[in-house]
């Protein structure tokens, strides 16, 4: 995948490989806003998350704990958002497979909001 951001690295200048497993990155650039934020990817191109093997399935949660474990050491989060996004409609913009690992603090304006906070409000209802 010689155009894909998430397998060839150095196609996004700041991004960095923070920790790795046989299977899987943790992923950081820096963030103005979402600070300490980043991306679990799975080393081979998968296009979504349906696509995994099982093996990285559990490559991704061994590499999530990991990383929970860093990020609690060096922000101290009140909390976490977790989530994939799937194909172009639920907002995946770079296809590959990509865990968004999101810390959240109690002094964030949104904070308490979580990722359904702004897909359940009446504007989004289907006609």
């Amino acid at each position: 995948m010689e155009e894909c951001p998430l397998c060839q690295l150095n196609l996004v200048e700041q991004q960095q490989v923070i920790v790795k497993n046989e299977r899987c990155i943790f992923l950081q650039m820096p963030q103005d806003v979402l600070i300490g934020s980043g991306l679990i990817v799975p080393i081979q191109h998968r296009e979504t998350v349906f696509d995994l093997t099982p093996e990285e399935w559990q490559a991704t949660y061994s590499l999530l704990h990991e990383v929970k474990a860093m990020l609690d050491q060096s922000y101290s989060p009140d909390g976490y958002n977790v989530g994939w996004n799937c194909y172009p409609v639920g907002g995946q913009n770079i296809m590959h497979a990509h865990l968004h690992v999101i810390p959240r603090f109690n002094d964030e304006p949104f904070s308490g909001k979580g990722i359904r906070h702004w897909l359940k409000k009446k504007e989004n209802q289907r006609q």
